[in-house]
C-alpha cells in the first residue's frame, strides 16, 4: 500500500514543490527591492516551510531536535552529512533566527527558481570545486560576513550527496577557511536522517510515510583545536547518531 501510495502521491508533492520554486521567484525580487534583505529573507523563510511542511502530501513525520542547544550572541558553522536536495529547506527553516548562509557549487547559482536566487543574493558563498582558489577566497569572504554579522554558515564536508544515506569521508579544508575567517564561531554538528529513504529511488516515487528527523548535536568550542582532529570528531559524531560508528 505504500509503495503504491508514493506512486499516487508523489506527482502531486512535486507539482506543489515546482509551483512554490516558480510563486516564490518573482515574490523574493519585489520584496527584496520593496524592503531590502530582511523583507526578502522572510519570503525565503516561508518558502522553505512550505517546501518542508507539504511533505505531509506524502505522509512524511517530520521532527527538529535538539535546537536549544544552539549557541547564542556569536557566529557558529553548521556541518551536516548531505542526502539530497531536500537537506536545504530543514536547514534554511530550522535555523532562521541565525540567518544561515550556504556553502555550495556555483552552478546551482542559476536556472533554478528561487534557489539560484536566494544563493546569488542571500550572501551564500557560490565555489567551483575546480578552482581551489577561488573556492578559498569565497569561502573565506562568507566567514567574514557571518562574523562580522554574528550568522551562522552551512557546509557538507562530504562534498557530495550520499544516495545511500551512508556518511562519507569529511573534508576539512572548507571547515578550516571558515574557521580562519570567523574566529569568534562555533562548530555546530547537524544530523539530516531520512532524506536519503525519502528519495531512495530518486524523485519518482518517493516514499510514503518516511520519518524524517533534524538534530542538533551539542555544539563544540574549536579554539585550539586542530581543524582535521575536529572534522574527524564530527563525522564520528553524526555517524554514531545514525547508527552507522
Amino acid at each position: 500500500m505504500k509503495r503504491l501510495l508514493g506512486y499516487l502521491l508523489s506527482p502531486v508533492y512535486l507539482l506543489v514543490f515546482g509551483l512554490l520554486l516558480v510563486v516564490f521567484h518573482p515574490i523574493q525580487i519585489v520584496c527584496r527591492l520593496v524592503g531590502g534583505y530582511p523583507l526578502r529573507k522572510k519570503s525565503v523563510d516561508i518558502l522553505n516551510f512550505l517546501l518542508i511542511y507539504s511533505l505531509v502530501i506524502l505522509g512524511t513525520r517530520i521532527r527538529f531536535r535538539g535546537f536549544e542547544q544552539l549557541p547564542q550572541g556569536r557566529p557558529f558553522i553548521i556541518v551536516s552529512n548531505h542526502q539530497n536536495t531536500l537537506d536545504i529547506p530543514p536547514i534554511v527553516w530550522g535555523f532562521r533566527k541565525h540567518h544561515p548562509k550556504f556553502v555550495s557549487k556555483k552552478e546551482l547559482g542559476k536556472g533554478i527558481p528561487s534557489i539560484s536566487y536566494n544563493l546569488r543574493h542571500g550572501g551564500s558563498a557560490l565555489i567551483d570545486r575546480k578552482n581551489g582558489r577561488q573556492s578559498i577566497v569565497e569561502i573565506t569572504k562568507l566567514g567574514k560576513h557571518i562574523e562580522k554579522e554574528q550568522y551562522c554558515a552551512s557546509i557538507f564536508p562530504e562534498g557530495t550527496r550520499s544516495k545511500t544515506g551512508l556518511v562519507k569521508s569529511f573534508q576539512p579544508a572548507g571547515i578550516a577557511s571558515l574557521l580562519r575567517a570567523a574566529p569568534s564561531a562555533w562548530v555546530v554538528p547537524f544530523v539530516i536522517d531520512g532524506n536519503s529513504r525519502l528519495m531512495q529511488k530518486g524523485y519518482f516515487p518517493l516514499a510514503f510515510g518516511t520519518r524524517l528527523t533534524y538534530t542538533v548535536l551539542e555544539p563544540i568550542d574549536p579554539s585550539g583545536r586542530d581543524v582535521k582532529e575536529l572534522t574527524l570528531e564530527i563525522e564520528n559524531k553524526i555517524k554514531a547518531h545514525l547508527n552507522q560508528a
